[in-house]
């Protein structure tokens, strides 16, 4: 039996297959046959450039209905998926294609000449476009080839994807995922979900990460289910598509934003069956005002890009906020080395990844003895059984439903001119559930602005890791053993 992860999904097409699998707002529609054969197209494409087995391929382009036919024609072709976020700059992409090595690189037209002369230089042979007005390089090539494929057989360990999830020490890793890990979560969710036919997703994530990709994306796809497909987050547009979809899945910031606004109300939301929310904390007073809002109560879960998800709160059953719910079926959930009832919270099971890419050693070191993975978050369940995040042993700052980690930041800053040296916190905020904020010692009668220190960083790094605001302190707060204490700034600038 073929495992690789499109054939799960085709087996579960609709049987009428001119009808719509997914619609924009500006009126395209796209049918289950337009998915099989744009995604056959650039499956032979690729299959005619005669790469390497396993080869990845790196994608750098806005969401887009081609951009999902772009990654099912990679998974289905037998390549590796690698997504980047748009927004990285030429520093980040200059490491993650150095260490991936993918055999072909997609961009968008307009980053197509700092993006290919890093290819080039690091050895890829292959550039192509793609953006979110079905233009570009990729689609042209695609045009003339035969517009049916026979998929590729793979087996459940065979790689399927990387996605890189960077680490305090500033050095990103490569999760590898197979196709066994993620059809094990897609079915699942499904059945954990209770996925209904003639659900309608109105999908608004990116498309770069987990909860975006393989969560509603892998969702829809097995479900044989028509999405509503935003290129990003607009809440008018989510007000006007409400009423058309059954489940909706976001990150906190969206509940927030659309609780500000005034229309959001229950009516709207009346065909809704389903809200899920992840990738960040929710604050409890979001999730009290949208039951009060809208009579539906929000489904928080729990997973990581090494894991794919790992707990849920229940469909049928008491969802508690400020909870991630109970472990998914398969997957073995401890709370170890606690103290008080907290500790680290490590997992197993079929859908979590083999390992990181080319980091043995870092692997290793993230695994126990008896197979369980450290996910460096910390938590504690409660009486009823309720898995509750309390803290990251990592350090990671999620803002906006984003990872950021402080130390890339912090060395960034600590090599401007003038600055002695700096700390990176997560404070609260309502909209994206955590500001990055800088914390910063001068050298003595050095002079460094806020707005410079922004600016600087803008021009190097993705603008969810800049901080939102920067604070200038004559020394940071240490213990005896000289560590920087940011329990102590997060007080302080709390």
């Amino acid at each position: 039996m073929n495992a690789n992860l499109y054939a799960l999904f085709a087996a579960r097409f609709p049987p009428d297959r001119a009808t719509c699998f997914l619609e924009t707002p500006n009126g395209l529609h796209y049918s289950w046959n337009d998915l099989e054969r744009a995604s056959a197209r650039m499956a032979n494409l690729f299959a005619g450039l005669r790469l390497p087995p396993g080869s990845r391929i790196a994608v750098q382009v806005e969401k887009s209905a081609e951009a999902v036919m772009l990654y099912l024609a990679v998974i289905r072709a037998g390549y590796v998926y690698f997504p980047l976020n748009p927004a990285y700059r030429a520093a980040e992409i200059e490491y993650f294609i150095g260490d991936a090595e993918p055999a072909a690189v997609v961009c968008a037209p307009g980053d197509f000449g700092w993006v290919s002369k890093i290819a080039f230089k690091a050895g890829v042979q292959h550039v192509f476009t793609l953006d979110e007005r079905r233009g570009g390089s990729l689609l042209v090539r695609a045009a003339g080839q035969p517009d049916h494929f026979t998929t590729v057989d793979k087996q459940p360990d065979d790689l399927a994807a990387i996605l890189y999830t960077s680490g305090t020490t500033g050095r990103s890793k490569g999760a590898m995922l197979s196709h066994g890990n993620l059809a094990s979560n897609a079915l699942v969710l499904q059945d954990y979900w209770h996925w209904q036919p003639g659900d309608v997703l109105l999908h608004a994530l990116p498309l770069f990460h987990v909860h975006g990709l393989f969560v509603a994306l892998h969702g829809a796809l097995l479900n044989g289910s028509r999405m509503i497909f935003l290129n990003k987050f607009d809440a008018s547009e989510i007000l006007r598509q409400l009423p058309r979809a059954t489940v909706f899945m976001g990150v906190p910031t969206y509940y927030v934003r659309l609780l500000n606004e005034p229309e959001f109300n229950a009516e709207l939301c009346s065909n809704m069956r389903l809200f899920i929310s992840g990738s960040a904390p929710m604050l409890t007073e979001t999730f009290n005002d949208f039951v009060g809002r809208t009579g539906h109560t929000i489904l928080e879960r729990y997973g990581m890009s090494e894991t794919a998800m790992l707990t849920s709160n229940p469909y049928d059953g008491a969802r508690k906020g400020g909870t991630v719910g109970f472990a998914l079926p398969g997957v073995s959930v401890r709370v170890a080395n606690a103290r008080d009832g907290i500790g680290d919270i490590e997992v197993r099971g079929p859908n979590v990844f083999r390992e990181y890419w080319r980091m043995p050693e870092k692997t290793a070191e993230e695994f126990t003895a008896d197979g369980y993975f450290r996910t460096g978050d910390v938590g504690r369940f409660d009486a009823d059984g309720y898995l509750s995040i309390v803290g990251r042993s990592k350090d990671l700052i999620i803002s906006g439903g984003f990872n950021v980690y402080p130390k890339e930041i912090e060395s960034l800053i600590d090599d401007m001119p003038g600055v002695l040296e700096s700390a990176v916190i997560g404070l609260p905020h309502a909209d994206f559930g955590e500001a990055v904020t800088a914390v910063v010692v001068l050298k003595p009668g050095a002079q460094l602005t806020e707005a410079r220190v922004i600016a600087a960083l803008k021009a190097k790094i993705a603008n969810f890791k800049v901080p939102k605001r920067v604070h200038v302190v004559e020394e940071l707060p240490r213990n005896a053993m000289g560590k920087v204490q940011k329990n102590e700034l997060r007080t302080t600038f709390g």
